[in-house]
């Protein structure tokens, strides 16, 4: 079974992630920021990362440029939905440049959800 890491700061938003995920049939793994998250894949890598791009302490762009660097290959959807100063295109066009696999504006369907999954595991 697919081990899938959802990262993000709004906890209520992580829960429902990961209830979509059970219901795909993955197992999920939750953490509220980017260092939780690079704390939790070194504890136990998963196959797929979702991670919110605006967050608290390590944001999404920091954790994907921290995996870059470390040389990951883990693929990563990345989700976003904007702050007042900062668009949703932006930060998910940010995010295409670092090469992130899929990428989802919030707030999103479980039908978008499940094509984004498959779009970012595909070879």
């Amino acid at each position: 079974m697919l081990n899938i890491l959802i990262v993000d700061d709004e906890e209520l938003f992580r829960v429902m992630l990961a209830e979509m995920v059970h219901r795909e049939g993955y197992q999920a793994r939750m953490a509220a920021n980017g260092n939780e998250a690079l704390h939790a894949i070194s504890q136990q890598p998963p196959n797929l990362i979702i991670t919110d791009i605006l967050m608290p302490e390590k944001d999404g762009i920091e954790l994907i440029a921290e995996l870059s660097k470390r040389g990951s290959r883990i693929p990563i959807v990345a989700i976003s939905g904007g702050r007042r100063t900062i668009s949703t295109e932006f930060n998910l066009e940010s995010a295409c440049l670092m090469g992130v696999r899929a990428t989802l504006p919030k707030p999103f369907t479980r039908e978008a959800l499940r094509r984004a999954i498959a779009d970012a595991l595909a070879p």
